[in-house]
């Protein structure tokens, strides 16, 4: 059964528009584990334009009593900056993607070409030396697996944002079959598989179907919208429910 990790980015996001601190961080990460959240997710990038840099230690703090249970997973760019987060609060898991820091999201995963994979083993190496799972974000294409196992990754998270946007078309069926088919790569290279953007209520069954060994997903900015119509709590249980949900049940 996959675990909802919830990403606060865009709570975030949404308080930074004030400066009144509204809507808390705090509260929405604990209501994310009360209501059946398995993680927390955070990304935070130099800009802080969502994630600042002392929410980090704030919801180091807020998750201590839950973890190793429920786990805090903090994402970035693996350049000094981050290996130093990473040094201060060890999480359970770091997610690295490859996009410069002034990226709009992430929206490409590691090709680990052979700049990329110079660049990325060692600070994969640095980071599993502080005991952290490492999740390197990428692309569905099963030929970037070998790749990952090679420069020392613990797993994937495979990017399912052209899935989520051909499904809102109704052509997503061969984007579906290639994230099948890299998750089962990833799972015969012994990786640990995990999804993430533009998840939904609507789109997640499929892809539980497809590949029901998944172990985990980051929701945010669906999972958010979502919680404008139905409240926080609800929708963070409706998430998690349909992540845990049987193939076929």
């Amino acid at each position: 059964m996959a675990r909802l990790s919830v990403n606060l980015n865009k709570i975030a996001l949404l308080r930074n528009s004030r400066r009144s601190g509204v809507p808390d961080l705090a509260r929405f990460g604990l209501l994310a584990l009360h209501a059946g959240a398995q993680g927390l997710t955070v990304h935070p990038r130099p800009d802080q334009r969502h994630i600042r840099a002392d929410d980090v230690p704030m919801l180091a703090d807020l998750m201590r009593p839950f973890r190793p249970a429920k786990e805090f997973n903090i994402e970035g760019y693996p350049d000094d900056r981050f290996i130093q987060i990473m040094q201060a609060y060890r999480p359970e898991q770091a997610t690295l993607v490859p996009d410069a820091p002034t990226a709009f999201t992430s929206e490409e995963g590691w090709k680990l070409d052979a700049a990329e994979a110079r660049f990325a083993a060692p600070a994969i190496a640095r980071i599993k030396a502080l005991g952290c799972r490492v999740i390197l974000f990428i692309d569905p294409d099963p030929q970037v697996i070998d790749r990952v196992r090679q420069a020392g990754a613990d797993g994937v998270e495979i990017y399912t944002g052209s899935y989520a946007a051909a499904f809102r078309e109704h052509r997503h069926q061969p984007i579906l079959e290639h994230i099948e088919q890299t998750a089962a790569a990833a799972r015969s290279a012994g990786l640990l598989v995990n999804a993430g953007h533009d998840l939904n209520l609507a789109n997640i069954p499929p892809l539980i179907a497809a590949v029901p060994f998944l172990a985990e997903a980051s929701i945010g900015h669906e999972l958010t919208a979502d919680a404008l119509q139905g409240g926080f709590a609800t929708t963070v249980s409706a998430y998690a429910k349909a992540l845990s949900a049987q193939p076929g049940g």
